[in-house]
Order: structure tokens, then sequence, then C-alpha cells
């Protein structure tokens, strides 16, 4: 039976002391209060001296009250009888459904063992042209989407939610308002997806520490449906809010602070998460795109900056499209060999005209003369980005790629496009060479 602690040393912000021993990092306590029993997990060390960061606030704690420590990390529930609800960031059920507390497993436990993983080798095709023409996503793959407040990447990942090729869709929303929650909710409900997603969401009214709980819960509940062959797609929404609440507990705790006030351990709590992605052998897979928000569009900030050297590429964002020359998907020549023989071709000469006709737009802005070929760039420059960029566009991969040969035909003769001129001759559409 574990020993109740009954003098609460100090309480600072959210975190308490107590004197302990026998006590783990990360180790859960409960500490009640006249207000109820809280739950509360070990973030400090420091002899017999243990910190504990309180999950509802301090708010109601005195040093009067009892600690009780449980002698187990941070646990959550995993069934199929997940499927379909909505948890909050302690794992407690947020739908009104019933509390699941059997087949509990450990949470933020290491990354896969690296001689079980095997190559990305498969795509996941989300119908959405900027990703499966120009910037593939892969199975096991992890990508963040690089943004700025207001953008729709919240939008984007319902939709890709709702139309990417994989069995489960884990969301994790971490400070999300209430209404963009909401509209997740009703996306996958609508969409008829909410029967193969599980959530778990934390709102900017809850406590700060329950958002540095979701990437957690959604990566070890994805994990272990991955070893059950299953192909998990993890969303998490915003991973900046995160690297912001690991920063408001280390300014708590008195941490020296790094870039920008962030603690200097940033990168390894962002990678401990992201490495989470991985393709078993003989299993399934864990595949995650994470939203991040970049405060002033400064890709500099701490934040995208150590992300981008953990991720395999990343998405940009902005006025409402995925930008093609920011974005890349490192792994995506993995896959798009394999699909349709002119899916590199396209890719490649598509890309290469649309920055010729930013150039061309760029002449003519400041009042250059335009040429004929000049006229004929700034058109497909136009019908690149209605067809291509626009994330209305809701299309399959091959009929993608047709688009793309319709778009080209369109604005340029074959001989113009530099394509080779045995995909011409197959792929070119009837009646306009």
């Amino acid at each position: 039976m574990r020993k109740i602690h009954n003098k609460v040393l100090s309480v600072t912000g959210n975190v308490i002391t107590v004197k302990a021993e026998d006590v783990a990092y990360e180790e859960l306590a409960t500490v009640s209060s006249r207000r109820g029993s809280s739950l509360a997990q070990v973030i400090k060390l420091d002899g017999d001296i243990v910190s504990l960061q309180v999950f509802a606030g301090s708010r109601g704690v005195s040093t009067r009250d009892e600690v009780e420590f449980l002698g187990h990390p941070m646990q959550a529930a995993f069934s199929t009888d997940m499927l379909g609800r909505v948890f909050s960031g302690n794992g407690r059920p947020r739908d009104n459904g019933p509390d699941l507390t059997e087949h509990l497993i450990p949470v933020a436990g290491p990354p896969v063992n690296p001689a079980k993983r095997i190559i990305p080798r498969r795509m996941i095709r989300t119908n959405i042209p900027m990703i499966d023409v120009f910037n593939s996503l892969v199975a096991s793959q992890k990508l963040p989407v690089f943004s700025v407040s207001g953008e729709p990447y919240n939008a984007l990942l319902a939709r890709i939610a709702l139309q990417a090729e994989v069995d489960i869709i884990m969301l994790g929303g971490i400070g999300l308002k209430f209404d963009e929650y909401m509209k997740f909710r009703l996306a996958l409900e609508e969409g008829g997806a909410l029967a193969r997603s599980i959530l778990f969401v934390h709102t900017a009214a809850d406590p700060v520490v329950e958002g540095l709980m979701v990437p957690d819960l959604c990566l070890a509940v994805a994990e272990r449906f991955a070893l059950d062959g299953k192909n998990v797609l993890v969303l998490l929404t915003d991973m900046t809010n995160f690297a912001d609440a690991l920063k408001e507990i280390a300014i708590t705790m008195e941490q020296v602070p790094s870039n920008r006030g962030y603690p200097g351990d940033l990168y390894s709590q962002l990678a401990a998460r992201y490495e989470k992605a991985v393709d078993f052998e003989d299993a399934g897979s864990i595949t995650i795109l994470a939203a991040t928000t970049m405060p002033g569009d400064d890709v500099t900030h701490p934040v995208p900056d150590n992300t981008g050297y953990i991720t395999e590429g990343q998405l940009y964002l902005r006025h409402g499209r995925i930008e093609p020359f920011g974005s890349l998907s490192r792994l995506k020549q993995l896959v798009n060999g394999k699909t349709r023989k002119d899916h590199r071709a396209i890719m490649d000469g598509m890309i290469r005209l649309y920055a010729q006709s930013r150039e061309s737009e760029e002449k003519r802005a400041m009042g250059f003369r335009m040429s004929p070929w000049d006229e004929k760039l700034l058109k497909y420059g136009r019908r690149f980005e209605a067809g291509m960029m626009d994330l209305s566009v809701n299309i399959p991969l091959e009929k993608a790629l047709d688009l793309g040969w319709a778009i080209l035909a369109d604005c340029f003769k074959p001989e113009e496009t530099g394509l080779r001129s045995e995909l011409i001759e197959e792929f070119w559409p009837l009646g306009t060479k």
C-alpha cells in the first residue's frame, strides 16, 4: 500500500512540492483537497524533494492536503471500444461515455527498436493534388504542416482524416478552441470517419499539463493498434502549443531558459514524440502529421527550427494553399516511382514551369514588356493554382495526373514542356497535339 503524505511543502503556480522517498520520475499521484481529488505527475526529483505538476491546477490546494503516490506513470486504456470516442488530455472521457479502466498500457515509452523497423515503401493517398502528386505522404513518415495562426491547417488535417487510406485516425488536439474541437468532431461524424477515429482533445480552457500528455496518449494507443496490424495516422495540432506548455512549466520550475525562453531540451522533447513514427515488419504502421504554427511566420523560431531537424520534410500552408517551393517530402521518391510512370515527370515538369511563371509574374508587376512565352507562362500559373494548389480540389492521384496533362496541353505545345517524347506520345490529351 502506498504511503500518504499529508504535508505539502510549497505551492508555486500549478506545481507542488512534497518530501517523499522511493518515488520515480513521471510517477502519478493523487492530491486530495477540499475541492476533491486531482491527478498530479512527478516532474522533478531533487533528493527526497519531489515536485509534482497538478493536472487540474493548484487552485484550492493547501499545505495540509494529502498526496498519495500511485507507483506507476501515466497509463491509457487500449481497446477497440475507444473507436468513435473523445477523451481529454488526462485520458478521461470527454463525450460523457463510460470510463475505460481495463487493458491499461504505459504512456511515453521509448521509440521502437530500429531493428523492428522497415524502410518506408507505401504511399498514403489523400486526394489532395499538392500532396499526392508533388509531396507524396508515405506510411511511417513524420511530416509537419508549417503555417501561421489563421490559416486553415485544422481544416486541412480534418480533410486528410476523412480521405487518407488508413485504418485508424488518432487526432490529438493541443490548446484547441472549443469551436475548433467541435469542427473536427462534426467533420469526422458527417464524413463517416468518426467510427474509425479516436480523439484526445485538450482545449485552451483545460490545465496546461494535460496538453503535454496529448501526443503521448495518442502515440501510445497508436503503437498498440499498429502492433495489431493496423495502419494508423496520427494528426496533432498544434505542436507550438505543446512547446509553449513545456516553456511554461520550465519557467515555473525556474530552469535556465534557452532560445526565446524555451527549455534546453526542446529538441529532445519533440524528437521523443516524432520518432514514434514507424512501419513495423509483419505489422502495421504509424504516420504523423503535425500542425506547427510559426509566430510571425518565422521559420527560424525555435519550434519549427527544431522540428525541421527531426522530421522528413514539411508542408508550408500559406494563403490557404500548400506552397510548392517550401514544401518537401523527403520520402516521396520511395513511392512515386511505383504509382504511374508519368508521376515523376509531371511532378518535376509542372513545378519547373510554375517557377518560370512566377518569374514572369514578377516581370509583369515591374512593368516589363510581356513576350508570347511570358503570356503562356502567366496563363499556366493561373491554371496550376486553380487546378492543383486550391485545397478544394478533391480528386484521386490518377485524375490529378490527367489534369496535369490537360493543363499543360491548354497552355503549351508538347515540345515546350520539356517532357520526354515517349510520355507525351502516351499521355498527351488527344486532339491537342
